[in-house]
């Protein structure tokens, strides 16, 4: 009898997932899904990537708010399934829901567990200046990402990686490597799976207004490196005369001790270069509020900025966080 696989995922990373185990030709009885949510100006309801790319195959789709009651789980615990993939979910899994599938629930989560477990591990990599991260499928169980694991594969951190570049090299690892394990379970009928070591374990919060706004008395290199991570969303944001400005690229220079962090040392068209709490950070692309992005030189030729203004730490604001594994 064929593999019956359920899948529960919504953003992009898990569409990946889905697509490769449907080509690969496994059943997929039905998709779980978060509930459409409003989108752009309009505020009218648009599919997210799984739901779309679920319904273009014929896949049945349930979207259940939650799942934590009997009432909300009858829906789906009724169709049998011999393993669920979740992949960016979004939901807590309750125990009779982990013990549906006959093998279980398989997870495919973007880190090297057990470092980043959580929410946005990779924004947390990228900004922990990481040389190194990767794919863990894991059996799920009542933790936070604390199952065993089934399967690994690394994956370089570039240099000058960002969230949504390291994000989709990620999605495309996580699809092959979650279609190997299926592979082998449905030839085997089994997936060994390894504890995750004791130690090492780290905890990849999910991203807040706090983590968004840019604080000057940072060094240039953490500084950077936020920018980078949280590239393209939420975006990393500072003001200027009260304004938000967000700072899509730069880079970290050395810098003359003594400026106060969040100065305009020069604006020319290299770039702009701003006093940090060590070292200087050179924007090369930036956004003012309601235009676009655009090159520093831009904004230096329309006096946007000049040497002396000075950038400044914002007030809280409510932000709109990526979903589960930062994506």
């Amino acid at each position: 009898m064929p593999l019956r696989v359920g899948f529960a995922g919504t953003p992009e990373f898990a569409r990946q997932a889905l697509d490769a185990i449907a080509e690969a030709g496994f059943t997929i009885p039905l998709v779980l899904t978060r509930p459409d949510k409003p989108k752009g100006r309009g505020l009218g309801f648009a599919a997210a990537p799984v739901k779309a790319s679920a319904l273009a195959r014929g896949i049945p789709v349930v979207q259940p708010a939650t799942l934590k009651t009997p009432e909300a789980r009858a829906e789906v615990l009724c169709i049998p399934l011999d393993v669920l993939v979740v992949a960016a979910y979004g939901l807590i899994l309750p125990p009779d829901v982990l013990a549906w599938p006959r093998h279980g629930c398989l997870n495919v989560h973007a880190s090297l567990l057990p470092r980043w477990r959580g929410a946005a591990p990779i924004q947390r990599a990228i900004e922990a200046g990481d040389a190194v991260t990767g794919i863990t499928i894991m059996q799920m169980d009542e933790g936070l990402d604390t199952g065993p694991m089934i399967a690994t594969r690394e994956v370089p951190i570039g240099p000058r990686e960002t969230g949504g570049s390291l994000h989709d090299r990620l999605a495309t690892t996580g699809a092959a490597l979650v279609v190997e394990a299926l592979a082998r379970l449905a030839r085997d009928g089994r997936l060994p799976a390894t504890p995750q070591p004791e130690g090492g374990a780290t905890y990849a919060a999910r991203l807040t207004d706090r983590d968004a706004r840019i604080d000057w008395t940072d060094g240039a290199t953490a500084i950077d490196r936020r920018i980078r991570a949280l590239d393209p969303a939420p975006g990393a944001y500072t003001t200027l005369a009260g304004a938000v400005v967000k700072l899509w690229r730069a880079e970290p220079r050395p810098g003359a001790p003594g400026a106060e962090p969040g100065t305009v040392l020069a604006a020319a068209a290299a770039g702009i270069d701003v006093a940090c709490g060590e070292g200087t950070l050179r924007i090369l692309e930036l956004q003012r509020a309601g235009g676009r992005r655009l090159p520093a030189a831009a904004l230096v030729a329309g006096r946007f900025v000049a040497p002396g203004a000075r950038f400044v730490a914002p007030h809280a604001r409510r932000i709109e966080s990526r979903g589960a594994a930062g994506i």
